[in-house]
């Protein structure tokens, strides 16, 4: 199915979650089977083969970042929001627009010389994508590339993620 196809199971809610944004609803692609494969397909082909473990930034980073690992054979890695994780955590505050916010990962999740791909349901401003990756190089590994269901970009968010290289299935 191509990209242009996957577009139609994007759903746009005008003012969500506040006045005068236009959130990308991503729920019809994940209701259609044959629509969410195609999407997993589409981030496989983008991902660098040399990689052993895929990242997934909370929360619908998991979605397809599992699809994904369990398509290409790889591990996956959850990054979370704070007290999500039970054991030893490494943890990381970024700034938000307004405030601050963190993430975390499990402290052995991850070691020198592992290469990730953080996946992650969008890519807006790259502030939850730039923490994830120092979150992972904290621990010792490197992000080879970052994989994107949606790429907003107006908002410049790769401008974050310089030297990396970044994949989209779709861009608005």
């Amino acid at each position: 199915m191509a990209s242009t196809r996957l577009k139609d199971f994007i759903r746009d809610i005008p003012d969500f979650p506040k006045p005068g944004i236009m959130f990308k609803d991503i729920t019809p692609l994940l209701a259609n089977g044959d629509a969410f494969s195609a999407c997993i397909s589409q981030l496989a082909v983008s991902m660098p083969t040399d990689v052993d473990y895929i990242v997934g930034t909370e929360s619908r980073g998991f979605i397809f970042g599992a699809a994904l690992a369990q398509m290409t054979g790889r591990g996956f890695i959850p990054v979370r929001k704070p007290g999500k994780l039970p054991a030893e955590i490494h943890g990381i505050e970024y700034e938000l627009e307004y405030g601050t916010d963190r993430l975390e990962i499990h402290r052995d999740a991850l070691t020198k010389g592992h290469k990730v791909v953080l996946v992650d349901d969008l890519l807006a401003t790259g502030g939850t994508a730039r923490a994830s990756v120092e979150l992972v190089r904290q621990l010792g590994a490197e992000v080879v590339a970052c994989l994107f269901v949606i790429e907003l970009t107006a908002l410049k968010g790769r401008e974050q993620l310089s030297g990396i290289p970044i994949h989209h299935v779709l861009q608005y």
